[in-house]
């Protein structure tokens, strides 16, 4: 099975930087990220569209260009932070839409989308399912024209029966999840139990592992903060070895949202640790 990275894992390195975190010493590029991926020896990618500075034609060639050069399977991430909103937000459909176009400019068969997010992970959640159905029915039809097909990520707002209801409601080949083997986690559900629900529909992965920060309240999402794959809570070789008797085609994404103190803000070295587990527990 593939190994990747998701561009989210170097989110400071693009500007985004939670509070609770400190500045980089320097920036990236998505030309940069491509590169360090590479020289990890990885072969997949998730390219995050919150990131890509612009969205031409020529500089979509390009980056595809270079994607291929590295010989890299890809995704194309869309709906970071909050999406469709639980699906009151139609011009945030209306982008992702758009975003289909961009996905399919750099040669990703794959576009990971956000249906809702921790923020409105309190609010009734049988409304957004059924929202959120109509809206992914739509757009699936949408993206089979494309050829490409969208993976809604579980993004610490429903729980894996949730997720599950939500797919055999669209009801589309087109249409299955980007798992994401931590945000199960946050929500105190299973994720080995979730993939043994949900691994027949998984389209892509953000691979995770967690563990406590001491002194954080355990109200705040990144209580469970990321490590490298196999120095958390999460057992990914369970899941990997889900996704095998599912015959999961797609390639296996390290994705670090809240790198965890003990790392000190070093996600390159992180990234390569975890990278380095996930080849193992892969093979």
């Amino acid at each position: 099975m593939k190994v990747g990275v998701d561009h989210y894992s170097f989110h400071r390195f693009f500007g985004e930087i939670y509070p609770e975190q400190t500045a980089p010493d320097r920036n990236m590029t998505v030309e940069d990220f491509i590169i360090t991926i590479a020289g990890l020896g990885c072969e997949g990618i998730t390219l995050e569209s919150c990131f890509i500075p612009q969205f031409d034609k020529d500089y979509l060639s390009h980056l595809k260009g270079l994607l291929d050069e590295h010989k890299f399977d890809r995704v194309w991430g869309w709906g970071h932070p909050d999406g469709l909103e639980g699906g009151r937000d139609k011009a945030a459909y209306d982008e992702m839409i758009r975003n289909l176009e961009y996905a399919k400019a750099v040669g990703a068969d794959v576009m990971k989308v956000v249906g809702a997010s921790l923020m409105f992970r309190f609010e009734p959640h049988e409304p957004m399912l059924e929202k959120l159905a109509e809206m992914f029915s739509d757009a699936a039809a949408i993206a089979k024209e494309y050829g490409i097909k969208l993976a809604v990520e579980n993004h610490i707002d429903f729980n894996p029966d949730e997720m599950l209801t939500l797919i055999e409601n669209v009801d589309s080949p087109f249409f299955g999840i980007n798992f994401d083997t931590g945000n199960f986690l946050r929500l105190l559900s299973d994720p080995v139990r979730g993939m043994e629900k949900l691994g027949k529909y998984v389209l892509s992965t953000h691979i995770k592992d967690l563990k406590p920060i001491k002194g954080v309240s355990v109200d705040e999402w990144y209580f469970f903060a990321c490590t490298p794959v196999g120095d958390g809570l999460v057992d990914n070789k369970a899941l990997v070895d889900i996704l095998k008797k599912n015959n999961y085609s797609g390639f296996l994404a390290m994705e670090i949202d809240f790198l965890h103190p003990d790392y000190n803000n070093d996600e390159l070295s992180a990234v390569k640790k975890g990278v380095a587990e996930l080849k193992r527990i892969s093979t």
